[in-house]
């Protein structure tokens, strides 16, 4: 959210009053500011009083900054309300931040939004960095995450694509809203794996489903007034009704996240034929040598991780994908040569096929290369004062790792603004965080453990999608809008509209 929309929540009486005592608090920080040091730090826009840099984050943040590294160069130091932010948009730099100091800079900021739905930073994404989280990644990445476990729910993932596919098929010839029916088959997937149920239905006391998911992520994207204004923070958030939005949200999930935990230690329930996280989490709560010992609010704390991160960031990778075949006939043509070549014949693409497919992966790459999902990736923060790229960073110096930036850096990717999958023909590069020219998932301790569960998501979905049907622009389009919506995740701005034709075998030539 960028400073001019975020001003725009404001009354105009408050707005007036706030720019009447601006001179009045600067005075006072000025007097209250610590006396310069000799420290060497990084190059720095200039900054307006109290509000600092946040003028130019502008609606898109990673975009404005990477506009502003063209000046300013590629580590920044901004200054965003009271809180000292260094920005990085190079792989080197990624790099020195990721894996060099890797503990200096592997702790979360504190952010408000995120220690509410969190249940006070229980999860794993949002938790400080100590012995707590370190237990608790290994809990989730040993026990929940495991490449053995995410290919354990292939029969979920199945029974909802062939659900997806029989939905497009009985809206043939009309355009269908594929952001719409993405996000509705990843909350149905996610939902059978940790919650044993699709949800298919409104399961929220206040609002739909796809909005309490929208506030969600904007909330926990560490981008409101208490973040910037710490001690005043919370008035403003109150004032603009931020707050009311986040204790709604919290009882939203808070409520649902409690009827399946209930759900599933009522005594008469049948035993499952397979169990979901929450029987997982469950029978781990019970095993008294386990270092944390989970009760219902760590259990709560890890389903919004799995259930807000999942859900979100595998449909929006899956839209980006698909919007940007269909922005390139000559992709989308070779990818589903490449499926119904080495498929054939038969209902839907088994999720065992996936290895054949060399060019979808390509596609899926290069697609998070354009689009990485947390294009900031979630904040990092300085434990200690360290040295990044010949700068001192201080103590509590937020840092913002821009990935969105970094995919389009022209040392390292000829034409990037191009959609071109077979830049990846023959290359190493992959998501797993090794590679800092390309970091979808993040590097080091702090990468999205459920990458494999995201990837094999899409891959499977998007092969489905294109195996089953070809895909036309809606009459009178020649492109696809491809604006973006800023939050945790980068989402498609316009809603993606296409056309489904049933593919006629009867035509294909091997």
């Amino acid at each position: 959210m960028g400073f001019f929309s975020f001003a725009q929540t404001f009354p105009p009486w408050l707005l007036t009053a706030i720019f009447l005592i601006l001179p009045i608090l600067y005075t006072l920080f000025s007097l209250l500011k610590p006396k310069k040091n000799s420290a060497k730090q990084p190059p720095s826009p200039r900054k307006l009083p109290i509000i600092g840099n946040l003028h130019q984050l502008g609606e898109i943040p990673h975009y404005s900054l990477w506009k502003l590294s063209h000046k300013y160069g590629p580590i920044m130091l901004l200054q965003l309300g009271r809180v000292p932010t260094l920005v990085v948009s190079t792989p080197e730099l990624a790099k020195e931040v990721l894996r060099t100091h890797d503990l200096d800079c592997c702790t979360r900021p504190l952010s408000r939004g995120q220690r509410k739905l969190s249940y006070n930073f229980l999860d794993l994404a949002f938790s400080p960095y100590g012995e707590y989280w370190r237990e608790m990644r290994k809990l989730c990445v040993i026990e929940l995450l495991t490449i053995k476990r995410v290919k354990s729910f292939w029969y979920v993932r199945e029974s909802e694509v062939a659900h997806l596919i029989s939905t497009i098929s009985q809206s043939i010839p009309n355009p269908v809203d594929l952001s719409d029916l993405v996000f509705a088959l990843t909350n149905n997937v996610i939902g059978k794996i940790a919650f044993g149920t699709s949800h298919r239905g409104n399961q929220f006391e206040y609002g739909k489903l796809k909005d309490i998911v929208d506030d969600a992520m904007t909330l926990l994207s560490g981008f409101s007034a208490s973040d910037f204004f710490p001690g005043i923070g919370s008035a403003l958030d109150f004032v603009t009704g931020l707050q009311w939005k986040l204790e709604r949200c919290f009882r939203n999930l808070d409520t649902f996240f409690q009827k399946v935990l209930e759900e599933h230690l009522d005594p008469a329930r049948p035993t499952p034929q397979h169990k979901d996280i929450i029987d997982v989490m469950l029978g781990l709560a019970k095993d008294r040598t386990t270092v944390i010992h989970l009760a219902k609010d760590h259990m709560k704390a890890i389903l919004l991780d799995i259930f807000l991160g999942a859900v979100d960031t595998s449909s929006v990778s899956m839209i980006w994908a698909m919007a940007e075949l269909a922005n390139n006939p000559r992709c989308m043509e070779k990818v589903q040569t490449e499926i119904r070549t080495c498929i054939g014949r038969k209902p839907m693409v088994d999720e065992s096929e996936l290895d054949k497919l060399k060019y979808l992966k390509l596609v899926v790459k290069e697609t998070l290369r354009l689009h990485p999902p947390a294009s900031l990736l979630i904040p990092h923060e300085t434990i200690r004062q360290c040295n990044i790229g010949g700068y001192d960073i201080a103590k509590k110096t937020r840092v913002l790792v821009n990935a969105w930036a970094i995919g389009r850096d022209q040392k390292n990717w000829e034409n990037p603004e191009e959609f071109y999958p077979e830049r990846f023909e023959g290359s190493t590069i992959d998501y797993k965080g090794n590679n800092f020219e390309y970091l979808p998932f993040g590097s080091g301790r702090r990468k999205c453990p459920g990458m494999n569960m995201a990837s094999t998501s899409v891959e499977f979905t998007v092969a489905n999608l294109l195996y089953c049907f070809d895909w036309k622009l809606p009459d009178g389009m020649k492109k696809l809008d491809m604006g973006e919506e800023f939050g945790l995740n980068i989402r498609k701005k316009v809603a993606l509209k296409l056309v489904p034709v049933k593919y006629n075998w009867e035509d294909y030539k091997c």
